[in-house]
């Protein structure tokens, strides 16, 4: 590829080289995430955004105001370098790139003469300039492509969160579905085949001797209950836990976590819920500080709280949804939205050469041991992990949801967590999976190029929880990004 100095333009006869004039770019050629750059955007030294054409979603488009001349310019289509082949367009060293002439403020993408892309090149090189947007495109570099000011940035986060503040948990209701409470009087093991039947990860507690909920039933409770099982001097056996209820193990889990008072006693932990008319920012603060998956959205009519009714199981993910559906046509009027996921601050990235006191990112081979996959859920408090190749390249991901399989004829008394591998265990759950989440809408990828837009329409899907930044082509697992950091970051 190669790129030209355009910093100062020919002057077109007549017109003075410090008038600008709009121009339109055009991608008609589809894509996920699309910028161009080009000789004139500060010599090739950011992208800019393009957005699609309403009604046509393959079509893209983006307004930039040149110097009147000649100028080159290119497209970055989904991580890689395009030219469009319908447009006039030269060869250099560095590849094909289109070429267009500033003339009149009236036109939108002139014509150039056969002379013109056929001929000597006719302007002088700039290769340096486009050889440094390349490397940072390229990931090999950890400049930021497109800069967004900090006015932008509180400008965009003032607006979501006044949409957040002003919108109530009742919307998230549906017009219908179901929402699966367990009494705290069953026993683990048979909670742990309904989790697994309904194909849901949680479920909230239902206490019949108060008449309350009282806490939530996860995923992670299972995987904190194998545990103890592999732990040699665990209490707990297998037999026990075919008659263990779920109350007794929330009493032993919080003695494990030393929730005790005073006296010794157990002191489980609050159940962290909302009610239907709190808003949606007081509910993504609730999520975020208390460090759970979601918030059971209950209701009671009496002022004492009594008769509550559960209504929902407000997430992450449904909060998102809304904001995606609120702000998918005026996407363009919130700068963040349109920024590269890798310019912005959120997310775990892969540590650049050099990089000290970064948080490392946790992935693991297909060869693993199931054991080192759940205790690695724990200790670095994810939801899910990249399982990778020698290459770090994408194979799957293991999910804390997906512990429930071992429920399935109670797998779970027949295996060897240090022996049984990642694989092994993947296959075991493709074997049973929910349809209610199956593994391909869960093993989500981006770009580093993608939208945070585009970013936050992924993860508003159900069951989606991170998504893996990818390089293109290779699949290289550069980085992930999880529906907290998202709203960590929109929240500042």
């Amino acid at each position: 590829m190669f790129a030209t100095n355009m910093d100062s333009a020919r002057d077109v006869v007549g017109v003075p080289s410090t008038v600008l004039i709009p121009m339109r770019f055009v991608w008609p050629y589809g894509g996920r995430s699309v910028f161009f750059s080009g000789s004139f955007v500060r010599r090739w030294s950011e992208l800019i955004p393009m957005t699609p054409v309403e009604g046509c979603p393959t079509v893209f488009q983006a307004v930039y105001s040149v110097t009147p001349g000649y100028h080159q310019y290119k497209f970055f289509v989904d991580g890689e370098w395009r030219h469009d082949e319908h447009q006039s367009y030269v060869s250099g060293e560095y590849g094909l790139v289109n070429i267009l002439l500033a003339t009149d403020p009236n036109l939108f993408h002139p014509n150039v003469t056969s002379e013109m892309t056929s001929g000597p090149n006719y302007m002088e090189e700039d290769t340096e300039a486009f050889k440094r947007l390349v490397r940072i495109t390229d990931g090999t570099l950890t400049d930021v492509v497109l800069r967004i000011s900090e006015a932008d940035l509180q400008s965009s986060r003032h607006c979501i969160s006044v949409f957040l503040s002003t919108h109530t948990t009742y919307e998230l209701l549906p017009e219908s579905g179901k929402v699966v409470a367990l009494d705290v009087d069953l026993p683990v093991k048979q909670a742990f085949h309904i989790l697994h039947e309904q194909g849901i990860p949680l479920a909230p507690l239902w206490d019949f001797s108060n008449g309350h909920f009282v806490g939530v039933l996860s995923a992670l409770d299972f995987i904190l209950i194998l545990r103890e099982l592999g732990n040699h001097g665990s209490n707990l056996t297998e037999e026990e836990l075919e008659t263990h209820t779920i109350a007794a193990w929330k009493e032993g889990k919080a003695y494990l976590n030393g929730q005790i008072d005073e006296h010794g006693r157990a002191v489980p932990r609050q159940l962290v819920h909302a009610g239907p008319y709190d808003n949606m920012k007081d509910v993504v603060l609730k999520i975020l500080q208390n460090g759970v998956a979601t918030v059971p959205i209950i209701h009671s009519s009496s002022e004492d709280g009594s008769f509550p009714q559960l209504l929902h199981l407000a997430s992450l993910s449904g909060i998102l949804k809304c904001v995606c559906r609120y702000f998918r046509h005026s996407s363009s009027s919130l700068p963040i939205l349109q920024a590269p996921i890798c310019a912005i601050n959120v997310g775990t990235w892969v540590p650049e050469i050099g990089e000290t006191n970064c948080r490392p990112l946790a992935t693991l081979r297909p060869s693993a041991s199931l054991s080192a996959a759940l205790n690695l859920l724990v200790q670095a408090q994810v939801s899910s992990i990249p399982i990778v190749d020698d290459n770090n390249s994408l194979l799957d991901i293991y999910c804390r949801s997906d512990i429930t399989a071992l429920a399935k004829d109670r797998a779970y008394a027949h295996i060897n967590l240090n022996e049984m591998t990642i694989q092994q265990a993947l296959q075991l759950g493709q074997d049973s999976f929910s349809p209610f989440e199956p593994r391909g809408q869960r093993c989500q990828m981006c770009l580093r190029s993608d939208s945070l837009h585009k970013v936050m329409e992924r993860l508003a899907n159900p069951g989606v929880r991170r998504l893996v930044i990818v390089e293109a082509g290779s699949k290289r697992v550069e980085g992930i990004v999880s529906l907290s950091d998202v709203f960590k970051f929109l929240l500042g």
